[in-house]
């Protein structure tokens, strides 16, 4: 009597697996990396420093050294004018480092790993971008603090302050994507960072963040009108100090989900290449 062999199926790959993750599982994996990324974090604080210095640095040298000039004699309407500018500045420049961190570990080969796991394509991408929450709060919590030392005063309620935070993450998370972009397809930190500072200044420092539009020329009013680092610094100050929400809240939103909507399927498309 032959004994026939069968062999035991094949495991199925990372690619099969991955067009059967739904929307849950996608976010439970992406969740799971992220919580990652958060002990690295924990693990060595000395990661956050550049997102506690830079706007600690930032707000002191617009209050001392600016201030007087700029707020003509009003130093008090000018600190609450600029720190919730600081703030959206802040958190637009923390959000360079998921670029150039992701550009990092492509060289180390962490990614193949990633893919070699049954996990959602996504996930890794999606993980590092909320992993970087950390950051944002660690920069937001130091800037509050400062400011409230520096005479700053909430004009508002707990309700519109937690407003504020959701919609400042909300915006870092968003344009964190172009950042990933860029990482995934340069693949070189140093480049990355220099691309987007490239971008960050001109639209940080042609806004509203340190100065009222009405102290600008006509067509820099017009651009600071639709400029999105305009808009998100409008929304925060209303929601922090009180006045007008709507208009930017709006554009604010309509900016971040086109960003998202654009960039993430760029990042995507970039990371499962860079697998080829």
């Amino acid at each position: 009597m032959s004994t026939q062999t069968i062999s035991a199926p094949a495991a199925p790959t990372a690619h099969e697996l991955s067009g059967r993750v739904g929307l849950g599982k996608t976010m439970s994996h992406s969740f799971a990396l992220a919580g990652r990324g958060f002990t690295k974090f924990m693990k060595s604080p000395i990661q956050l420093v550049d997102v506690v210095l830079t706007p600690i640095i930032t707000l002191l040298m617009f209050i001392y050294l600016f201030g007087e000039s700029m707020a003509k004699g009003n130093t008090e309407w000018y600190l609450h004018h600029v720190v919730p500018g600081v703030m959206v500045m802040a958190v637009f420049q923390a959000s360079v480092g998921i670029g150039a961190s992701l550009a990092a570990d492509a060289s180390t080969g962490i990614f193949d790993r990633f893919r070699s796991m049954p996990i959602a394509r996504s996930a890794p991408l999606i993980g590092a971008v909320l992993a970087d929450i950390v950051r944002y709060v660690a920069c937001l919590a130091t800037l509050v603090a400062l400011a409230l030392v520096m005479g700053y005063r909430f004009g508002t309620n707990p309700v519109s302050w937690l407003g504020a935070l959701a919609l400042l993450i909300g915006f870092a998370l968003s344009f964190s994507w172009m950042s990933v972009y860029l990482g995934m397809l340069i693949k070189n930190p140093a480049s990355v960072q220099g691309l987007m500072t490239i971008l960050i200044l001109p639209l940080t420092f042609a806004s509203n963040v340190f100065m009222a539009k009405e102290g600008m020329p006509g067509w820099l009013q017009a651009w600071s009108d639709v400029n999105p680092v305009s808009l998100v610094a409008e929304a925060t100050r209303g929601l922090l100090n009180g006045g007008p929400v709507a208009h930017g809240l709006t554009g604010s939103l309509i900016w971040m989900a086109g960003i998202v909507a654009v960039f993430f399927p760029l990042a995507m498309r970039a990371y499962r290449r860079s697998a080829d």
